[in-house]
């Protein structure tokens, strides 16, 4: 099965204005996601998909000269924009990544495709996450989602609503009768921390991690250890 990484990322951000080309001990958020991403065994392909506006132009000659796969499509119906962007490579399975979590772990990725496909052909999962701590114990910005490319098109043919297109797999989330939604913990212990948010959505957050003693390399359990338990 072809799987496919579609990073979600752009420059327009206005909590965050150019987050993905901030500088983060030194690199670039986006190297950091891609870095790490790829560093998942079962991707086959790790693609950027960023808007068409010109302020990405950027973004897209940065990730051009590193050899990394650049789409480009609608700003707000990012919906569309995934779509066209699995199509053009030719996805199987899409594995949704926010350009906005550094710290993002290919293993943590290789955990949710493995759940996934395994939970998929037993047919009992359509929609699988890890990468927030909602039913499950991961930490907020570890992990990512994934689905197959056929019902991420599907989903694009049903949702009208523009925050269904803007969002572009709240679709699934809003109609939960529709969808088996499926997540699981670490099997790690040590990586049961709900209570981390390692993202970075706001200036508060850029500064945080900017503070941290990390690196583009940097393990979860190295990262868990910078946060004591609470208690």
């Amino acid at each position: 099965m072809r799987t496919v990484a579609l990073i979600q990322a752009r420059l327009g951000s206005t909590r965050l204005p150019c987050k993905t080309m901030l500088s983060l001990h030194g690199l670039p958020v986006i190297d950091w996601v891609v870095r790490r991403t790829r560093k998942a065994q079962l991707i086959d392909e790790v693609v950027v998909a960023t808007s068409d506006r010109p302020e990405n132009d950027v973004l897209e000659y940065h990730l051009a000269r590193q050899g990394v796969a650049v789409f480009r499509g609608p700003e707000d119906d990012v919906l569309e924009r995934f779509r066209l962007a699995g199509a053009a490579h030719g996805a199987e399975q899409v594995v949704r990544i926010c350009a906005d979590n550094p710290l993002i772990w290919g293993p943590a990725i290789d955990d949710l495709i493995r759940f996934w496909r395994s939970e998929n052909a037993a047919g009992a999962c359509d929609y699988a996450y890890n990468h927030i701590p909602r039913g499950n114990s991961y930490p907020d910005g570890l992990g990512a989602e994934t689905l197959s490319y056929a019902l991420l098109a599907d989903i694009a043919a049903r949702a009208t609503l523009p925050a269904h297109r803007e969002h572009c797999l709240s679709y699934i989330w809003d109609n939960p009768d529709q969808y088996r939604i499926r997540t699981f913990d670490p099997a790690n212990p040590a990586l049961r921390r709900p209570d981390l948010k390692l993202d970075m959505d706001t200036p508060e957050d850029y500064r945080a991690l900017a503070l941290l003693d990390i690196h583009p390399d940097i393990t979860p359990e190295e990262i868990v250890a910078l946060f004591p338990p609470k208690g």
